[in-house]
This record gives structure tokens, C-alpha cells and sequence, in this order.
């Protein structure tokens, strides 16, 4: 058995922040962060666009951004919640600066700000198209400052450790020895990012499998507004692969249009804003258009660009279409929407506590109040490094009582299985996630919902039967918590009687 103070599982922004300011104000104390890939994996280093901080008082305000946020989330926002994050974000963004993290300046010295989707003025804080990575390379660097923070990659965390209501650690499988670790924490912080491979077509990395709510499912946490999932617009078309190229809709709010393959620009068909229209709206408009024409995918439109510009701000973009014969002063974009984001999942209060005793939840896996029924492009990794920060400050100036932490902890007990057979993961991982495309995507309908629920349930029985009877590990507890995720979204998907936002179910009148 492992004991440490604070167990954080998952190495985004979100846990990162997170164990350097507690490994500072506790230098005595242990800090642990899991996590499943290398420690610099995670969708915080897929974020291309940036940050949306109100930094510019004069043109922007904080009740714009506010007001944007509202608007975006579709009356489903918590104005409490979207206040406290927007008014804290110059805070934070100047504790990324003091960590070394390098933004973008313009001629005169001061912040090139960008403009997104949804956004009523320029507040995109960003690092070219590499914002996410940026931010993970400088905090990363102060991480492994700290003597008292253990990280451990290639480590999975496959369940909890609750009695009576109170998170006590968790299980560990390391992917190299394939040994299950028992984890006894004070603490525990879910910090595990989004949802994408269940789906497929995705911007995120390969490790977005929804481990992190999927546990706190099993442990009894509650898990709310799964239904709402963001599809970016404009993810690069390559029939050939599942995890996406995003190409960033700051690319939009530098110029560019969307067209349909005959050239026609049909954005400007459906709502006022054209092209920075949200991204529910351009998504769902892009799935009409490709419903109507049968096409694949539609283009995006850079050629009238100023293309040093371009190249400058979007460097990373310009050379994955060069590398793929497109040559962005002449060709469009291939573009299709692909899984992005998940506005739901484990339900925190404005200091991260979840329903469960001494477990925390922070980032994509939580659902803080803030982006409602559909996020505000940029607002995420705000929302991350505000909510890491109230955990902090919860967790280091309120005193706790010794005994609350006693529980039994008992290590797992390990049998010799046999071994299951890859192909039946691979198989049935792909079945999941073209189920949920077809079942579950952006527009959806009860009869698809309902026949989806009926394959899941079978699913979630063999998948328990085939955890008993096989060895564990990495790829089957994946899949289960694929399965798990999956029926989450379908359930409250079904029960959701509204459209909203990001969400659209053609059953729905009253919307």
C-alpha cells in the first residue's frame, strides 16, 4: 500500500496547477499525480486556441464576457459560477506568466488577443495555435521543480476507494509490471479530462476515455448534463483516421469561410453572425448542409487571407495541410464537425467538492456550472485553472479532523486469469463508438436513443462478465468505462425534454 497526502489523477492543467501550489504551501506533505500516457499527454496540450481572459478594460469588460458566456450556455449556466471564473481569470493568467508560460504580444508590446465563436470582442489570450502545450511545458517545468510531488505515468486508476461515502485513495494498474497499487490519500482529485474516444471522430488524444467520471459513477458521485457534448465545427476530413486534426476556430475569427463544395457560403443562410456564429450552431449547420448534399465534409475558405499573417498566428495548421498536399493561398479545407468537448460530468461546487467526501473533481471530467448547455470556445482552460485554484485554497486553509480520514483500506487481491483476447476489445470498441455516432451524435432522436440503451445494457453485462474471468488490464478497463460513459450520455440524453445549446433531440416541440 502507497499512502499519500494528495492523489491527483490525471496530468492536464488542471492537476498540474493543482499539486504545484499545494507541494509549495505543504512542502512536508506528499503529493501524487497518475497518469495513464506520459505525463505530457493530456487535452490541455491539444488546445490550440487559448485562453478567454478579459484583459483589455477599456474595449472589453467582464460583463460582456459574462454575457457571452450566458448566452453560449443557453440559460443553463450558473451566473454565480460564470462570474467568479471570468472575474478571477486576469489573476490566473498572470500566475501562468510568473511560470514561465509565453503568450503572443503585438507590435506595441501587449497581448495579441484573439477572437472566437460566440465572442463579442477580441479576449483570446493565446501561444500561436499552441496555446494548450505552452501552458503544459511551463507548468510541467515547475512540477518537476518540487521534491515533494511523485508523478507516475503509465499508471491507470481503475476504481476508487470509498466507505460510507468518503473517498479514501484508489487502484492503480502500473501498464508496465501490469500490478494493481492500492493508493491511500487524504485527498483525492479527478482531474482526467473529456470523453472523445468514445465517439471516435475527435479532436482529443487517444487517453480521452472518460476514466474519471466513470469511477465517480461507481463510487455514487453524482454526474449531470452528459447530454450536453460540444462537436467542434471544423475538424480536418481524413476518412482514414479517428483521432482529428482540429483546425482552430480562431482560424474563422481570423478570416477564413466556410463553404459548401460548389463554393457557396452558407453560413450566413442560417444566423447573423456568419462564420462566429457558436459552435453548436455552425455544427449543426454543417451536419444539415452534409445531410442535404450527401457530401463528405464541407471547406474551409483561407485563400483570401493574408497568408504571412496566417502563417505566423497558425503555424502548426499551415504545415499538417501542407503535409497533406494543400496548399492553403489556392486549396480550401477539408472540414467536418468531430467530438470536442463535454460541457457535463462529475457535479462540483465552487470549491470542486464533489457529492463523494474528500474527492475532488476539476477540468473537462467536472460539471462546474459554467458552461451550461454549451461552452464558450476558450472558456475551458479558464475554467481549470480557476477551479484548481478553490480546490488549493479549500483544501489548504480549512482544517480537518484527524479520524475523518481513518477507513480500512485493504490492498487488492490479485488472481491468476487468463489473458482475453485483444481482438474482442478492438471489435467491440469500434462497435461502441460508431453506435454512439450514429445513436448519439448531434442531432439525435428518441428511437435511435432508446435502441442505443438496449445494445449498451447487453454491452455493460458482458464486459462485467468478461472483467471476473480475464486478467485486467489498461484496454479493458477502458472499455468499460467507454460503456459506462456511453450510457450515461444515452440516458440523459433520452430524459432531456429540451433543446438546448449544444443539445438537439428532433422529438423535442417545446423547443
Amino acid at each position: 500500500m502507497i499512502q499519500t497526502n494528495y492523489l491527483i489523477i490525471g496530468s492536464g492543467v488542471a492537476g498540474l496547477t493543482f499539486a504545484l501550489k499545494i507541494a509549495e504551501q505543504f512542502p512536508d506533505k506528499k503529493v501524487t499525480i497518475v497518469t495513464k500516457a506520459n505525463a505530457d499527454e493530456s487535452n490541455t496540450k491539444y488546445a490550440q486556441g487559448g485562453i478567454a481572459i478579459v484583459t483589455d478594460k477599456i474595449v472589453d469588460s467582464y460583463e460582456k464576457h459574462i454575457e457571452d458566456t450566458l448566452i453560449c450556455g443557453d440559460g443553463l449556466c450558473d451566473e454565480e459560477v460564470v462570474r467568479m471564473v471570468i472575474t478571477e481569470g486576469p489573476k490566473r493568467l498572470k500566475e501562468l506568466i510568473e511560470w514561465g508560460a509565453k503568450f503572443d504580444k503585438n507590435a506595441a508590446g501587449t497581448l495579441n488577443l484573439g477572437k472566437e465563436g460566440g465572442h463579442s470582442e477580441n479576449r483570446v489570450v493565446h501561444h500561436k495555435d499552441q496555446t494548450g502545450q505552452e501552458i503544459q511545458r511551463a507548468i510541467s517545468y515547475q512540477v518537476h521543480q518540487k521534491e515533494n510531488i511523485l508523478v507516475l505515468d503509465y499508471h491507470l486508476a481503475i476504481d476508487l476507494i470509498t466507505e460510507n461515502n468518503r473517498c479514501l485513495g484508489a487502484y492503480v494498474l502500473d501498464e508496465k509490471t501490469n500490478e494493481i497499487l492500492t493508493f491511500k490519500s487524504d485527498f483525492t482529485l479527478l482531474a482526467t479530462g473529456g470523453i472523445g474516444h468514445l465517439y471516435g471522430h475527435t479532436t482529443n488524444p487517444v487517453i480521452a476515455t472518460g476514466d474519471g467520471i466513470a469511477m465517480a459513477y461507481r463510487a455514487n458521485a453524482v454526474i449531470k448534463e452528459m447530454e450536453f457534448i460540444q462537436f467542434h465545427p471544423t475538424a480536418l476530413y481524413d476518412a482514414s483516421t479517428g483521432t482529428s486534426f482540429l483546425i482552430s476556430e480562431a482560424v474563422r475569427g481570423f478570416g477564413a469561410y466556410l463553404r459548401t463544395k460548389n463554393g457557396h457560403r452558407f453560413m450566413p443562410d442560417y444566423d447573423s453572425r456568419g462564420d462566429l456564429a457558436s459552435r453548436d450552431i455552425v455544427s449543426q449547420c454543417i451536419e444539415k448542409e452534409l445531410k442535404k448534399s450527401g457530401d463528405d465534409c464541407v471547406y474551409l475558405d483561407c485563400s483570401h487571407l493574408d497568408m504571412d499573417g496566417f502563417i505566423k498566428h497558425f503555424p502548426m495548421i499551415y504545415e499538417r495541410c501542407k503535409s497533406i498536399g494543400i496548399d492553403l493561398s489556392k486549396d480550401w479545407i477539408p472540414v467536418v464537425p468531430a467530438q470536442h468537448y463535454l460541457c457535463g460530468g462529475i457535479v462540483v461546487d465552487k470549491m470542486g467538492k464533489t457529492s463523494v467526501e474528500n474527492l475532488y473533481a476539476c477540468g473537462e471530467c467536472s460539471r462546474t456550472g459554467l458552461h451550461g448547455a454549451n461552452r464558450l470556445a476558450s472558456n475551458s482552460l479558464l475554467e481549470a485553472l480557476v477551479y484548481s485554484d478553490k480546490i488549493f485554497n479549500y483544501l489548504a486553509t480549512t482544517s480537518f479532523e484527524k479520524n475523518q480520514f481513518e477507513g480500512k483500506v485493504t490492498d487488492w487481491k490479485l488472481i491468476e486469469k487468463p489473458a482475453i483476447n485483444p481482438d474482442y476489445v478492438a471489435k467491440r470498441k469500434t462497435e461502441l463508438q460508431l453506435l454512439m455516432r450514429q445513436n448519439a451524435g448531434i442531432v439525435r432522436n428518441d428511437a435511435d436513443l432508446l435502441q442505443a440503451k438496449e445494445e449498451l445494457t447487453l454491452w455493460k453485462t458482458e464486459i462485467e462478465e468478461k472483467i471476473n474471468k480475464y486478467q485486467i488490464n489498461a484496454d479493458l478497463c477502458e472499455l468499460q468505462n467507454l460503456i459506462t460513459i456511453g450510457t450515461l450520455i444515452v440516458q440523459q440524453s433520452i430524459d432531456q425534454v429540451e433543446n438546448r445549446g449544444g443539445f438537439v433531440k428532433t422529438d423535442n416541440t417545446n423547443s
